[in-house]
């Protein structure tokens, strides 16, 4: 499942027969309804059936920098000692029901997460581009107002010089 039209471009050009699902019409940032929606689909669809999910975002760092980072989330499960929660009691058939909603809860969780670190970062690099773009504004008019400064002293020099030299015409 990928989720954006630039994720889905990017992947598309290198594992364009892996995708299974887009949506590419959803409101940044996202929310925690959109990531409950997408886990129970995922879960639905037989996500337990797979080694891992891995979900790859845009990660916030600090006000000039972000970096793509990628979340492997793995099923809960295991046999012996690797079980999971040993040191609870189930009743007997509920076990693998509880055990798949914890990982549902748990890809909504780190879903909603990457949504929001992707919206931080998103924020920062807008932030960073306005800055940008207001310094060199600036930078622009200070440049232009000294340009306009001396085309108009440059004016009033040949006008001076003009009415010195008729001046000194008539005189002489």
């Amino acid at each position: 499942v990928v989720i954006g039209d630039k994720g889905r471009g990017q992947l598309r050009r290198v594992h364009g027969d892996l995708i299974k699902r887009s949506a590419t019409d959803v409101v940044a940032p996202g929310t925690f309804n959109l990531a409950a929606a997408l886990s129970s689909e995922l879960v639905a669809a037989g996500v337990t059936d797979y080694d891992a999910v891995v979900i790859m975002y845009n990660s916030y760092v600090n006000p000039a920098v972000y970096k793509q980072k990628y979340k492997i989330i793995q099923p809960l499960g295991g046999e012996g000692e690797d079980e999971p929660m040993l040191a609870y009691e189930f009743e007997p058939d509920t076990k693998s029901e509880i055990m798949t909603d914890l990982y549902e809860y748990l890809l909504t969780s780190q879903l909603f997460h990457s949504f929001m670190d992707g919206a931080a970062a998103e924020q920062s690099s807008r932030m960073a581009a306005m800055e940008n773009a207001s310094k060199n504004a600036g930078e622009m008019i200070d440049s232009l107002t000294l340009q306009y400064n001396r085309a108009r002293q440059a004016r009033i020099t040949t006008e001076l010089i003009e009415i010195i030299s008729g001046a000194s015409a008539l005189e002489g």
